[in-house]
């Protein structure tokens, strides 16, 4: 009963503030569909990517170094907890001016190959231009945000993504709809929104500086490496829906021209939140999991998995439900067109039987990057854009603009069931086995461990 109890203690407030970090996306796409139309909609859709890799960026090396932090917990280890936090942060910092300088010269090439054509590319661009400017916020907040959760400040981290949240829709009222700033006031109102949940991160950070406190030692490079390793799991799970948002954007302009892209724009939103909202039961279990696993405790790891699973197919199946009950309104809350209504409401069901495999597959990806099992986790993730690939460069040739579509869902499918490959053949840490997993990694160094000085 006390780990069902602490399950939705850490869960709840993680899907809320995942679902809000999604709906930025939609709120600027419910301002400038409403405002610029079908071509300002799918502007943002096709320059969305580039912000959410920023995004998954921090995402990932933040959860990287929450992991371990959380182990070192468990394992009552505070002076290398402590040194895990200071690290991920200079890493977050400098990763974040490399993303602006990287990004500010490559974006008009990388939103051409994205499928930005005609009207739509000097929209996107304009979009993605401040975004980019902002980028050192948009890390920072993503990747302290984990850290907040896994120190016990999960409701607090929601109320930073809640502050950020709020502070884009007012700002995107004002630059959008009452000032004439049109996509560069939509992105300006994101990168605020974003440096608002920064602000809230780091008044709790501050008031905590006396318990972070840490030598650094000569461990820094040792110490960054580990982060660095577990990083492209949530690296990846943050980032691989966009993957998937660039290979079908790019497969509908060739099998649908520039109005099967803001149809998919339409769904694409819609699909971000839903995969968001199961993200964040695989990112909000993450801690306890951790912890177990660094105290040891194999029985109580695999229980918070049991929960995560059930939790989240519930989760998957009530969003599939109601979706499918408004599949025919659901675009018009972005100002599209009544053909673009009409074409969202037809495909958006061909998406929605792929919830419910992403919330088997996202629980297990989870579950390995929290107990060190990294290999497995990459395999899981990047697997996913791979078969999408493929199907789409056979489905669309026989099926048409359909054969698209059904890509995703199949794609999907295929990940779970190499999912439950893995877990038949017990390289879960919660099944059988685990309790030399975590003797092998008890026995291990620390993770602090190695030329620290």
């Amino acid at each position: 009963m006390e780990i069902r109890k602490n399950f939705f203690r850490c869960v709840i407030p993680s899907m809320l503030a995942f679902a809000l970090s999604g709906i930025y996306a939609i709120v600027d796409g419910f301002f400038i569909g409403n405002k610029i139309g079908d071509f300002g909609l799918a502007a943002i859709n096709i320059a969305y990517p580039l912000t959410a890799l920023i995004q998954a960026v921090g995402s990932g090396i933040g959860m990287g170094g929450a992991i371990l932090y959380s182990i070192c917990e468990g394992a009552k280890k505070t002076e290398e907890k402590n040194r895990y936090f200071k690290v991920t942060s200079l890493l977050l910092a400098g990763v974040s001016l490399l993303l602006m300088g990287g990004l500010a010269i490559s974006a008009p090439a990388v939103l051409r190959m994205f499928g930005a054509v005609g009207e739509i590319y000097p929209l996107a661009l304009a979009y993605i231009r401040f975004i980019i400017y902002g980028a050192f916020f948009q890390v920072l907040s993503t990747g302290l945000v984990p850290f907040l959760r896994n120190m016990g400040g999960a409701v607090l981290a929601m109320v930073a993504m809640i502050s950020g949240f709020l502070t884009n829709i007012l700002l995107d009222y004002l630059l959008v709809w009452r000032f004439p700033y049109g996509m560069a006031g939509a992105a300006l109102a994101t990168v605020i929104g974003q440096a608002v949940t920064f602000a809230v991160c780091l008044c709790f950070l501050l008031a905590r500086r006396n318990s972070l406190r840490s030598r650094m030692g000569k461990g820094f490079w040792g110490l960054a490496k580990r982060v660095l390793l577990i990083a492209p799991s949530p690296f990846g799970l943050a980032f691989v829906p966009n993957i998937t948002l660039i290979l079908v954007n790019k497969s509908a302009v060739l099998y649908g021209g520039e109005a099967a892209v803001t149809s998919y724009a339409a769904v694409s939103y819609i699909s971000c939140v839903v995969l968001l909202l199961l993200q964040g039961i695989s990112d909000g279990c993450q801690p306890l999991m951790s912890l177990y696993y660094g105290e040891g405790d194999g029985a109580k790891t695999g229980r918070v998995k049991r929960i995560a699973y059930q939790f989240s197919a519930v989760t998957a199946l009530f969003c599939m439900v109601l979706l499918y009950l408004v599949r025919n309104q659901a675009a018009v809350l972005f100002g599209a067109s009544d053909q673009t209504v009409a074409s969202v409401g037809a495909i958006l069901p061909v998406f929605l039987i792929g919830y419910l495999f992403a919330s088997f597959s996202r629980i297990t990806v989870s579950a390995f990057y929290a107990t060190g099992k990294d290999k497995m986790a990459y395999l899981l993730i990047y697997a996913e854009p791979v078969f999408l690939l493929v199907l789409l460069l056979i489905l669309p040739e026989r099926l048409g603009i359909g054969g698209t579509w059904v890509s995703v869902p199949v794609s999907q499918l295929l990940i779970m069931l190499l999912s439950l490959f893995f877990l038949y053949r017990g390289k879960y840490p919660g099944k059988t086995g685990a309790g030399l997993s975590i003797r092998k990694w008890k026995n291990r160094r620390s993770p602090g461990s190695g030329n620290n000085g």
